[in-house]
């Protein structure tokens, strides 16, 4: 389940700076940021929350929980962490 959330919450994370930004500021679309930026909002906080519960029971140790709150604000930086992180050192369902 991190791992999918992870991918999820990269994507949204994607879209919001490379999609909905541009055309908030280059077409005059500022509700392509208000819808795209609630989307990511709610994608951030389930990752988060499935970040915590991942690491309350266990199955990450507090670096690579602070590796993936810290991967969620960069671009592509969850992606990194599903991959170098999460698909090389666990299965996390």
């Amino acid at each position: 389940m991190l791992n999918k959330m992870a991918l999820v919450e990269g994507t949204t994370l994607l879209m919001l700076v490379f999609i909905a930004v541009p055309l908030k500021y280059k077409l005059g679309m500022p509700e392509a940021v208000y819808v795209m930026g609630r989307i990511h909002a709610m994608a951030f906080v389930l990752y988060v929350a499935i970040l915590i519960i991942s690491f309350s029971r266990q199955k990450l140790s507090f670096y690579q929980f602070l590796l993936g709150v810290f991967a969620a604000f960069i671009p592509f930086g969850s992606f990194v962490y599903e991959r170098k992180v999460l698909e090389h050192n666990l299965h996390i369902n």
